[in-house]
Formats: structure tokens, sequence, C-alpha cells
């Protein structure tokens, strides 16, 4: 596990973040602030850290706290469901190829916006964006748009639009990262069940960073070297690897507000059923 986190920046907030959405909002979203500390730990976040991070979460309505006699509880906030559903469908949900791309006119658009809509800049007020089902709502004129000649040179005008070049190298450092574990588990080696916990949120909250921005092109809009469908396969593949070890961990040690949280709920049950579908040869 040391070896996972070094060159790593475990950012408190973030890591708390995908807590939740990887192990808790699946498991009835409730935690006791003692598990988290016991699972920050064993990522070398204080607890210190730890309740900083939930009192900032709070403040930014991602969390909501809980009492019980001297035991503190924290779940997710109604308003955080929508943004941590999205999340959890890029991350576990099956990948579908993009329906040509939508072109948006978008008048005093933030920079902010652009970036987390994920969209490229044509030109003032123009926006490019690959046409995925789950794409949130702009205001202001959408145009539905395909490339009808000189295709070849799709792949061209789509690195002027976004920073390609950074999300490829993302891509690389978790596969250079990731994939000796993921080999070692194939070899047979074993992790501690606390380990497997850990490794899988490392797993999550790397890949996560990336995938959340790509704005996942189609295939014919990408340099012929891109690793995005690399590094997804070894997610799915390490992801269903670690569950196992994980889960019982989970069940053995983690607490919710009605007692140890379960191994598998329908919808983590949902996440490894979809991930088996990109790991199948």
């Amino acid at each position: 596990m040391p070896l996972l986190q070094q060159g790593l920046t475990i950012r408190a907030p973030a890591m708390i973040v995908t807590i939740y959405g990887d192990i808790v909002v699946p498991r009835g979203g409730v935690l006791w602030m003692g598990t988290l500390v016991e699972i920050c730990a064993r990522l070398g976040i204080s607890e210190t850290l730890v309740r900083t991070a939930v009192s900032r979460l709070v403040a930014a309505e991602q969390l909501v706290g809980e009492r019980d006699g001297r035991r503190s509880y924290y779940r997710l906030a109604s308003g955080a469901r929508t943004e941590f559903a999205a999340a959890a469908r890029l991350l576990y949900g099956p990948q579908a190829e993009a329906d040509g791309f939508l072109i948006h006119h978008a008048p005093g658009l933030s920079d902010e916006v652009a970036r987390r809509f994920r969209l490229g800049r044509m030109g003032p007020d123009l926006y490019l964006r690959p046409n995925h089902p789950e794409n949130a709502t702009l205001s202001g004129l959408t145009f539905s748009a395909d490339v009808m000649k000189d295709g070849g040179l799709l792949a061209e005008y789509a690195a002027t639009l976004w920073d390609l070049g950074s999300f490829a190298d993302e891509y690389r450092a978790m596969i250079d990262l990731f994939s000796p574990l993921s080999a070692a588990l194939e070899q047979g080696e074993t992790l501690l069940p606390a380990d497997a916990v850990s490794a899988r949120l490392l797993l999550v909250q790397v890949y996560r960073a990336v995938l959340l921005r790509d704005p996942r092109l189609p295939a014919d809009a990408l340099p012929l070297d891109w690793p995005g469908l690399a590094a997804r396969r070894l997610f799915a593949r390490l992801y269903r690897s670690l569950s196992p070890l994980a889960d019982a961990h989970i069940a053995a040690r983690f607490e919710g507000r009605d007692g140890h949280l379960p191994a598998e709920t329908a919808e983590t049950a949902a996440r490894l059923q979809s991930l088996s579908l990109e790991t199948a040869d």
C-alpha cells in the first residue's frame, strides 16, 4: 500500500467524497465518524484533517450531520445526490459511444461552467461537446452536429479545443501506478482486507479525477495512442479483483446508523456486474 501512495497527493475532502461515493452511498448513505477516521488513517490522513474536511463538506452542503448520543454520523445531503449519481454512472456504469456532437450558443457562459461541462470553445459564445445521453442541459441554443466530410481531420481539430495531452498523461500515470498491483493479484498474491479497501479507494480516486474532466470524445476524435480505453479496462479489472476482500472488510468493520454496513447491496452488485462486461474478452 505505501507504494501506491508514493507520488499521490491525497486530500482529505476529495478522499471523503470518494469514500461516500464508493462505499457509503450504495449501502444506505450514512457513516459513523469513527469509521471515517479509521478509513482515512490507513491512507495517512489524520483525524484532525478528517474533522476539518467534514466540517467544510457540511458547510458546502455536501454532507449532513446527525447525532446519536455521543456518536456523530454523516450522510449525503439531498442536494448532492444528483452529482454523486452522475459520477457513479460514469465510474461504474456501461460506457457508451457519443452520438455525434452538440454545438451550443451560450452567451455569457463562464470559463468555470465551460470546464465543468467539459465544453470545447469553438469561438465567441460558441461551444462543442460530444452528445452523451447524460449531458446536463445548458441554456441557450443547441444544435446537433455530425461530421459530414474530411473526418480524418477531426482528431486534429479536437486537440485544439480540449487539452487531450494532459488527460492522456493522467491516464498513463494511473496505468503505471496500478498495473503492478493488478498483475500481482492475477498471479495469486493477496492483500490484507483493510489494504484492499484502501487500494480500491485510491484506484477510484485517481481514475475519477481524470474521468470527470475527460469529455469522452468519439474514437475518431481521439489520438491513435489514446490510453483512455486501457485505463478503463484496468479500472474495471482491478476494481473487481479488490472487491471480495474489500467488501468483506466493510461488512466486518464499517458502521452506519443501523449497525455494520452490508457487504453487498443491489447497487454494489449492479456496479460489479456492469464492470464485469468490460473485462470479458
